[in-house]
């Protein structure tokens, strides 16, 4: 299934402003913000930490899956999909990311 019908599945993230990705230190590694794009991969990593409880190896093999096309795109160019290639290291290295969400204002 095509990365657009995947993520036409996923939870909307219209009432989020941002999430943070959180290392094991305690430290932001990475902010995806709902802006073009980055709100596709918005919703991605919403709905992985959603089901899976942050970013762990399971999340980042399901996000893989998600990212569908642009998965194979991202192992032939690394660099070129940073939202991917976070998903690829986390498999590769067994480190994962707590999850903060952060909402629009009102």
């Amino acid at each position: 299934m095509a990365f657009a019908d995947q993520l036409a599945q996923l939870p909307k993230v219209a009432h989020l402003d941002a999430l943070h990705l959180i290392n094991a230190a305690g430290e932001t590694s990475a902010t995806i913000e709902n802006k073009p794009g980055q709100a596709g991969s918005l919703a991605v990593y919403a709905a992985l930490a959603a089901k899976h409880g942050g970013i762990n190896v399971a999340a980042a093999e399901e996000g893989l899956a998600i990212y569908s096309e642009h998965t194979a795109d991202a192992r032939t160019f690394p660099g070129k999909h940073p939202n991917i290639d976070r998903l690829i290291q986390v498999i590769e290295t067994g480190a994962g990311y707590t999850v903060t969400l952060v909402p629009r204002a009102a």
